[in-house]
């Protein structure tokens, strides 16, 4: 993952930290069940009017919404109306990074590293850290609705990678068709037609005002915005390497919560909060392997003492290779070198090298950056 995008993750975790106060204002005024077919709705009309359906097979588009829309609000505003508080549900919500690789790695056959897994267990051992310390605020039951939500947000994760959808935001968009009609449903039946009416018939007054705006920011910010650059990263990485960026949602959640509610945080959560920062950057940063710092050490030395740039370029590129072969740059500048080999032998005949295989090997371009390197041929 590249810096443009990591930084993108990381404004997708400060939407959706600041969504939980926004979330906890909203639920003073509005039903749980209701506000879930509230917040969708009004995304999904403009968005049947308007945006084109994406060209994705349905069942994806379905299984998108009913994870992220349903299945992840709908038990997250219980446990928060059940009692969570707002700062301690953004932590629990947050197994859905470790549910979302473990399903991706079921799924999709996505092949976890070990970095990764050190990563996740480092911030994951610092949320189970916050969440046991202020785990005496809330009940059992509330966790558990939290728990069920973070799942569910993992199985939207899985649905939107393998929709790949050519235009993220229109998947973001058109999921949003998928709750309104089942959740409004569900909130007739369970919390009654008589509480959504007083909600609906009293939420231009004064006292509603702050729900009605927290309401706007969780459609605006969190869902268009947010969700729109989430399935965008998704289209781009493996679910492994984006989900431990949501692991940053409950330092956000908490320090906004804490200014907002004055909701305590103490050097426990402190510290703990600087494991999971610590634990996203162990499992997201690309990782530069000893012989590739030494190949590229090499080639610069080389450079400075006048031998040119392209004096041995074999030995350099090649161990530049070792490092994470996902990287866009390094299967870009792979190519270049095999074409540059292969011009080579038709003009001079005899500047192969022993690493033209491993070069080769690169056939089939696995970094999915649409840059492949031409075989030789024998």
């Amino acid at each position: 993952m590249n810096s443009r995008d990591r930084l993108l993750a990381l404004l997708v975790a400060v939407c959706w930290g600041l969504n939980f106060p926004a979330t906890a204002l909203a639920l003073e005024h509005f039903p749980p069940l209701f506000m879930v077919a509230l917040r969708f709705a009004l995304v999904a009309v403009p968005t049947i009017l308007l945006v084109p359906r994406p060209q994705v097979r349905l069942r994806w588009l379905i299984g998108t919404g009913l994870g992220i829309g349903v299945l992840q609000f709908a038990f997250l505003y219980l446990g928060m109306a059940a009692g969570m508080p707002s700062g301690l549900a953004s932590l629990v919500l947050q197994a859905s990074a470790p549910f979302t690789v473990l399903l991706a790695g079921i799924f999709l056959a996505e092949r976890i590293t070990r970095r990764q897994v050190v990563g996740i267990g480092l911030a994951v051992t610092g949320l189970a850290v916050i969440a046991v310390h202020r785990g005496e605020t809330a009940a059992l039951l509330p966790v558990v609705l939290t728990l069920a939500g973070g799942l569910g947000w993992a199985i939207g994760n899985v649905c939107s990678r393998k929709a790949a959808a050519p235009n993220p935001l229109h998947l973001t968009l058109w999921m949003s068709v998928v709750p309104p009609i089942p959740m409004l449903a569900v909130a007739l039946a369970v919390e009654g037609p008589q509480r959504i009416g007083r909600s609906l018939s009293t939420a231009f007054t004064v006292d509603a005002l702050p729900a009605v705006l927290g309401l706007l920011y969780i459609v605006v910010v969190a869902t268009l915005l947010g969700y729109g650059i989430w399935n965008t990263l998704l289209s781009r990485y493996p679910s492994s390497a984006v989900a431990p960026f949501s692991m940053l949602v409950p330092i956000v959640g908490v320090l906004s919560s804490w200014a907002l509610f004055g909701e305590r945080i103490d050097m426990v959560e402190a510290a703990a909060g600087v494991a999971v920062v610590g634990g996203v950057l162990v499992g997201s940063l690309p990782f530069r392997s000893r012989a590739r710092a030494a190949g590229i050490a090499r080639r610069r030395a080389e450079e400075e003492r006048g031998e040119g740039a392209l004096s041995s370029p074999n030995d350099d590129d090649v161990a530049g290779l070792e490092g994470d072969p996902s990287e866009c740059g390094v299967a870009a500048r792979a190519a270049g070198i095999a074409r540059r080999r292969a011009e080579e032998e038709r003009g001079e005949g005899a500047l192969s090298s022993p690493h033209d295989d491993d070069v080769a090997g690169l056939e089939g371009d696995p970094s999915g950056c649409g840059v492949t390197a031409p075989v030789r041929q024998p």
